[in-house]
C-alpha cells in the first residue's frame, strides 16, 4: 500500500522513536493490503491499495456481493475499517459457555448522528453483527452541526476502536466486544470530552492513531468556535497535549524563534497579532479534516478551517493561524512549520483537506513532499521537512478569486495569493453582493484524494461551483450561528451553457498540471481509492460507484447504489477474494437540502439551490454496498 512507509525499517523506527508493541503492530498492519486499518488507509493518507485481483480488464464483471443498512437517514461520509484476526471471546450464560471463542475478520462500520458503530463478521456468510455500540447523545447537538450530522469514520489501535461522537466525546471500544471487560454493552473502555456543544463546538472528523496517541480535532467555525487539535494516550485517554489554532504561543504550542512560516520564524504571539483586539478568541480555525503522520520525522500534518465570521470586514488582518497547514511534533505538539494558504479568508476556503505524504523527484532530486488540494482551488506541493513551498497551481480552471500564488522568494508577497479584487467581498463592502466568485464549497472539500505510485498521479474528486457572496454585520452569541454572509451557488460554467458541478481529475503534483479530467453532473463528493490493478474507484452524488482507468480516466464500470454517495471507497480481501466497499447515504454540505429537508436556495450556507435537482436522482438512506468479481 504505502511504499513510503513500508520501505522504512520498523526495528530502527522503534529504537529511534520509542514505539510500543501495539504501535509497531499498527505499522505492520498497514503493510497488508488485504486490510483497511485507518480512516485513509495508512499514515500518509495515500488511499492506495496494492491489491490487483480487480483489473482494468475484468472490473466490468463487478457485481453486488452483499449490502447492509445502517438504519440512519442523514449523510454518510467516511469509510469502514477492515481488521483481520480479531479474537472474539466465548459467550457465557449462567456460568456455562454457550458459544466458543473464535477468530475472524471484522468490518467496523459507523453512522452519522447518533454515531452507531457496528462490528460485522466478514467470514460469516450472512455477515452477522458481532456487536453494536449505540451511544446516548443529546439531540440538541444536531442544530449546531453546520453541514449535516456527518461523521468521517473510526480508528483502530491497541485492540480498540475509537469513535469521536458528534457531542465531542471520544470513546475507546474493545475491538472484540465493543465494551470494557465485564461492563454493559454500551460502556466504553474509556471516554473523554474535548469540546462544548452548548457553544457550537461539535465533532465530525475521524480520529487517527499515530504511534501511541489518538489525535482528534473539533468543528464549529460557523459558531465562532476556537479551533484546536488534541492528542490522547491510546491506553488510558489521558490528554497529552492540545494545540489551538489561534491565541498566545502557550496555547498554539508555537516557538516564536523555531517555528517557521515559509522559512522565517513566525515571531512572538503570531496567533494574536494579526487579529483585531480579542477577535482571535472567536477565531474559528477548526480542525475537522484529515491528519497524516511521517514516522521518520515524527511529525503530524493537518489543516485549519475558516476564520469567524465569514464577513471579512469584521476581522481585519491575516487572521493567523486559520486557513493554515501545520506540521507538529507528535510527542509534544510543538509546531515545526506552518503555511497559511488563504490569509484573511473572504470566501470560506477552509484548509482542512488532507496532506498526502509522498516522496517525489522535483528539480532532479528526491524530496519528501506533502501534497494538498486546498478548498481555495490551488494544489500545493510542499517540502514536508521544512514547509518550503515548491508548487502552487490551480487544479480547477474556473478559479478566479486569485490570479496566482506568488512564487518569487524575493517578493514581499511570497507565498501569498495575488487577489483579483473584482471578487473580493471585503473590497466590495458589506451588504453588497460580490458576483461570480469561484470557487464556492471549495474546489475540493473534505472528500479525500488518492495517490497512485505506479503512475505518479493524484486522483482527486472536485467541485466545479461558483457563487454570489454578500457579507453582513453579525454579533456573536454562544451557540448561535456566527456566519455573517448570504451565499447563492451555481455551476462554474453556466455562462457557457454547462450545468455540471463536478470533475474527477488526475493531477501531476510535480508540475502542477491536470493530466486528465472527467465531468460529473454533481460535485464529486466521495473519496477515491486507487489500486495496483490500474483501477481507481470513487462515488457520485447520484449514487454511482464508478471505476476508471487510472492512467487515462476512461470509465470502465458504474453501478447505481441505493442512495447518493458521499462516503469514501475502500478495498480489502477476505479468504483470497478482493472486495470493494462504499457507504451510500446522500447528505453532507452538497446534499444538505435532501438530508435536512431544506428548500430555500440560500439555505444550507448556500448549497440548497445549486443541488436542488439532486432529488430527481436519489433519496435518503444509509447503506453499505460491497462489490466483488462475478464468479
Amino acid at each position: 500500500m504505502n511504499k513510503f512507509l513500508v520501505s522504512s525499517s520498523l526495528t530502527m523506527l522503534a529504537l529511534a522513536l520509542g514505539y510500543g508493541a501495539r504501535a509497531d503492530e499498527l505499522l505492520e498492519l498497514q503493510k497488508d493490503p488485504t486490510q483497511w486499518v485507518s480512516p485513509t488507509g495508512d499514515y500518509a493518507n495515500l488511499r492506495h491499495s496494492a491489491l490487483k485481483q480487480i483489473t482494468t480488464e475484468n472490473v466490468g464483471k463487478l457485481v453486488v456481493d452483499w449490502q447492509f443498512s445502517t438504519g440512519v437517514l442523514r449523510g454518510h461520509e467516511g469509510a469502514p475499517l477492515v481488521i483481520h484476526n480479531i479474537k472474539i471471546p466465548a459467550e457465557e450464560k449462567d456460568g456455562a459457555v454457550v458459544k466458543q471463542a473464535y477468530t475472524t475478520d471484522v468490518m467496523y462500520l459507523h453512522t452519522p448522528f447518533p454515531n452507531v458503530v457496528y462490528a460485522l463478521d466478514l467470514k460469516d456468510r450472512d455477515h452477522k453483527i458481532i456487536w453494536k455500540y449505540a451511544p446516548q447523545q443529546d439531540a440538541s447537538v444536531i442544530p449546531v452541526m453546520c453541514c449535516d450530522t456527518v461523521n468521517r469514520g473510526l480508528a483502530y489501535g491497541d485492540g480498540k476502536i475509537f469513535l469521536a461522537q458528534a457531542d465531542t466525546t471520544l470513546v475507546a471500544l474493545d475491538a472484540a466486544t465493543g465494551a470494557s471487560a465485564g461492563a454493559s454493552k454500551d460502556k466504553p473502555i474509556w471516554s473523554v470530552k474535548f469540546g462544548d456543544p452548548s457553544k457550537g463546538e461539535t465533532s465530525t472528523a475521524a480520529p487517527h492513531i499515530f504511534k501511541d496517541k489518538v489525535v482528534v480535532g473539533n468543528a464549529g467555525g460557523e459558531y465562532g468556535v476556537r479551533g484546536q487539535i488534541s492528542a490522547y494516550e491510546v491506553k488510558t485517554g489521558r490528554l497529552i497535549w492540545r494545540g489551538y489554532s489561534t491565541g498566545p504561543d502557550s496555547d498554539t504550542l508555537i516557538d516564536p524563534e523555531k517555528t517557521t512560516h515559509l522559512g522565517k520564524p513566525v515571531g512572538k504571539d503570531s496567533g494574536i497579532n494579526t487579529w483585531q483586539v480579542d477577535q482571535w478568541k472567536l477565531g474559528g480555525g477548526t480542525t475537522w479534516g484529515w491528519y497524516s503522520y511521517d514516522p521518520e520525522l515524527n511529525l503530524i500534518y493537518y489543516g485549519t478551517g475558516n476564520p469567524s465570521t465569514w464577513n471579512p470586514v469584521q476581522r481585519p488582518g491575516d487572521n493567523r493561524w486559520s486557513m493554515t497547514l501545520w506540521a507538529r511534533d507528535l510527542d509534544t505538539g510543538k509546531a515545526r512549520w506552518l503555511y497559511q494558504t488563504t490569509p484573511h479568508d473572504q470566501w470560506d476556503y477552509d484548509a482542512v483537506n488532507e496532506l498526502l505524504l509522498v516522496d517525489q523527484e522535483i528539480g532532479g532530486k528526491k524530496v519528501k513532499t506533502a501534497v494538498h488540494f486546498d478548498r481555495n482551488g490551488f494544489g500545493y506541493t510542499l517540502d514536508r521537512v521544512n514547509g518550503d513551498l515548491l508548487v502552487a497551481e490551480k487544479f480547477d480552471p474556473a478559479v478566479n478569486w486569485a490570479t496566482k500564488i506568488d512564487m518569487d522568494k524575493a517578493s514581499k508577497t511570497y507565498g501569498r495569493p495575488i487577489l483579483d479584487e473584482r471578487f473580493s467581498p471585503e473590497k466590495n463592502g458589506e451588504d453588497v453582493t460580490t458576483q461570480g466568485a469561484c470557487p464556492t464549497l471549495g474546489s475540493k472539500d473534505e472528500q479525500p484524494a488518492s495517490y497512485d505510485p505506479n503512475t505518479g498521479l493524484f486522483l482527486v474528486p472536485t467541485n466545479h461551483v461558483c457563487m454570489d457572496f454578500e457579507p453582513f454585520r453579525v454579533s456573536y452569541s454562544a451557540g448561535q450561528p456566527y456566519v455573517g454572509a448570504s451565499v447563492e451557488m451555481f455551476p462554474a460554467d453556466r455562462d457557457k451553457g454547462e450545468t455540471h458541478t463536478g470533475n474527477f481529475i488526475a493531477w501531476d503534483a510535480r508540475k502542477g498540471k491536470i493530466v486528465w479530467s472527467n465531468k460529473e453532473q454533481f460535485s464529486a463528493w466521495s473519496g477515491a481509492v486507487s489500486t495496483d490493478g490500474g483501477v481507481t474507484f470513487y462515488g457520485t452524488l447520484e449514487g454511482y460507484l464508478k471505476a476508471v482507468d487510472t492512467k487515462t480516466g476512461k470509465e470502465l464500470y458504474k453501478h447505481k447504489t441505493p442512495s447518493g454517495i458521499i462516503g469514501n471507497v475502500i478495498t480489502y480481501e477476505v479468504e483470497g477474494k478482493q472486495y470493494v466497499a462504499v457507504l451510500s447515504g446522500v447528505g453532507g454540505w452538497a446534499g444538505i437540502g435532501l438530508a435536512a429537508g431544506l428548500t430555500k436556495s440560500n439555505d444550507g450556507l448556500g448549497a440548497v439551490g445549486n443541488y436542488r435537482s439532486l432529488s430527481n436522482y436519489t433519496a435518503l438512506g444509509g447503506v453499505l454496498t460491497v462489490f466483488s468479481l462475478r464468479e
